[in-house]
Formats: C-alpha cells, sequence, structure tokens
C-alpha cells in the first residue's frame, strides 16, 4: 500500500508539475493538440498506479516526452503560423451583420440548437440582438451585440471617468504579499500606519486591498463590518 502512495504522490507531481508547464489555461479553453497531450498524460500516470508491477520510469518517461513534445511544438505553432492552422484550425464567423451562415454552421457541424445554447451562455437570449459571433479554436463562442442593443458605456453618455487598475489583495491572512505592495508602489508602513489607526494588528486582518490611489478596503477575521480607507 505504501508503495502505491508513494507512486501515486510522484506521479501527482508530476502530473502537475507537466500541466503548469503548458500554460496557465482552463479545459474549455485547451487547443486541440494542447487536449490531446492532457489527456495522454492523464491516461498514461494511471499505468504505474493501477499495475505495481510497472516500473515508475515506464510512466514518468512518456509523461516528460510528451510534455517537451507539447513546447517544441507550441514554439513551431508560434513560429510558422501555417502549421498553427493546420494543428489549432482558425476561428469561423457564424454570425455576420445579423445574418447566420448555415454553410459554415452546417460545416462545423452545429445545429440550431448547440447555436443558441452557445449564445444564452454569452447572455444573448434574442438571435435578432446579435451582430456578429464566431467560434473560436478553443470551441467557445464570442459574440457582439448590435450597438442598438449593447449596454450603453460611459464613453456613449459623454460622462468623464478615470481608467484605472482595479484593486489589489495586499495582506492575506495577516500576511503581507510583497509582490502586490511592490506593484502598486507602496511602503509596508503605509499598512501598520492605517491598522495603527484602526487600532488592530496585521494578524487580525483576513485580507486588505488597495488600489493605485491607495484607497484601502480591509475585512477582519473577527467578522466586523469591512472598513474602507481613503487615501
Amino acid at each position: 500500500m505504501s508503495i502505491i502512495l508513494i507512486r501515486s504522490m510522484i506521479l501527482y507531481l508530476l502530473v502537475i508539475f507537466a500541466v503548469r508547464l503548458m500554460g496557465k489555461r482552463q479545459l474549455g479553453e485547451l487547443q486541440p493538440s494542447e487536449l490531446v497531450i492532457t489527456i495522454l498524460v492523464s491516461n498514461i500516470a494511471t499505468l504505474p498506479i493501477e499495475d505495481v508491477s510497472i516500473p515508475l520510469i515506464v510512466g514518468v518517461t512518456p509523461i516528460l516526452a510528451l510534455v517537451c513534445f507539447e513546447v517544441i511544438m507550441s514554439w513551431l505553432i508560434l513560429k510558422f503560423p501555417k502549421l498553427r492552422k493546420l494543428v489549432s484550425g482558425s476561428p469561423k464567423v457564424i454570425i455576420s451583420d445579423g445574418k447566420i451562415d448555415c454553410h459554415t454552421l452546417s460545416e462545423l457541424r452545429l445545429s440550431v440548437d448547440d447555436l443558441m445554447t452557445a449564445l444564452r451562455g454569452a447572455d444573448v437570449f434574442d438571435l435578432s440582438e446579435v451582430q456578429f459571433a464566431i467560434v473560436e479554436t478553443t470551441g467557445g463562442f464570442s459574440v457582439m451585440k448590435k450597438q442598438t442593443c449593447d449596454t450603453p458605456d460611459r464613453a456613449d453618455m459623454k460622462i468623464k471617468a478615470k481608467c484605472e487598475d482595479p484593486p489589489m489583495l495586499i495582506v492575506s491572512d495577516g500576511k503581507i504579499l510583497e509582490n502586490a505592495v511592490v506593484s502598486l508602489k507602496m511602503k509596508k508602513s503605509m499598512i501598520y500606519s492605517v491598522l495603527k489607526k484602526q487600532g488592530k494588528p496585521l494578524e487580525d486582518v483576513l485580507l486588505m486591498t488597495a488600489d493605485s490611489s491607495g484607497n484601502m478596503c480591509i475585512a477582519w477575521k473577527s467578522g466586523g463590518e469591512t472598513c474602507e480607507v481613503t487615501a
């Protein structure tokens, strides 16, 4: 039993390493080549776990080989557009100028139900609202509404607004996140100064966020009311 556990942990860590090496993608965002590698790696990893008579190296070697092949293939795909199109395919326009392209729909083997499901997934329930829609190489749908049906933004309403990045998490579970503080060009002394005014130590902070203007929001471990501090 202990041998199976050790082998399982080794392969578990190896598969995590392999997936991380291939990049940060969700399962639904994988390109065809990446999906194939992921399936093969998961299947190969199960073999030494199910049968202890199979040497561990028999599982490790092909996993590393497949991951190396995927990394090399990714590099080649970046360098050669024709190879990228051959391996990953190309996006397909299925709705243009509000009109459905039945030929492309048939080519992709998508039914009307598939199309409507995808539109609902993009928060569109009325086909007449769609101006343009495209099927990405990952199989996902990108939908653009008609200007008359889209939600107006501040530019449409001629309202001026300052463009800023969203607040970043700078304290998590009582610990300062160094990278976030550096990114915001803040000093840790500012955090301690704010906490001193609140009369609480750093250890009492569940999370603290801050934006580029220095405005902070603090949530306490005690579950009290969230505190907002304006710079």
